[in-house]
């Protein structure tokens, strides 16, 4: 079922270095699902990804959040994804938080696509 929450049922059988970047993403991200977990922490997932497979997996999480409703903590130096993906975003800054603010846009976003996602973004990118 984790496979088919991701769109890989079809490759179940396929070993991982046939699959490509994005794919093997969806595979760890099944792999962190299969657990059903409440809280889901996911570190840098999508850095390695070109600008095309990092937005499908954005949109993929975000509709996997609102199937399962668990909690997800992501780790990102990339403040449009943070915008994009976060009900809330915290900088940390030298061990302690540096700015605590709420993302209080309409879902489903899509990054820097409105003028309030871009002054939230200028807005975070001030504390960083």
């Amino acid at each position: 079922a984790a496979l088919a929450d991701v769109g890989l049922a079809d490759r179940a059988n396929d070993w991982p270095a046939v699959l490509s970047g994005g794919q093997s993403q969806r595979v760890a991200l099944a792999r962190a699902l299969v657990s059903r977990p409440g809280v889901l922490l996911l570190d840098e997932p999508f850095g390695a990804l070109d600008a095309l497979t990092r937005m499908e997996m954005h949109r993929l999480l975000e509709r996997i959040w609102r199937e399962h409703g668990f909690t997800t903590v992501l780790i990102t130096h990339d403040v449009g994804e943070a915008v994009a993906l976060a009900d809330r975003v915290i900088v940390i800054r030298d061990g302690a938080i540096a700015l605590d603010i709420p993302v209080d846009l309409p879902r489903p976003r899509r990054e820097a696509a409105d003028t309030s996602a871009v002054a939230l973004q200028a807005r975070i990118l001030e504390e960083v």
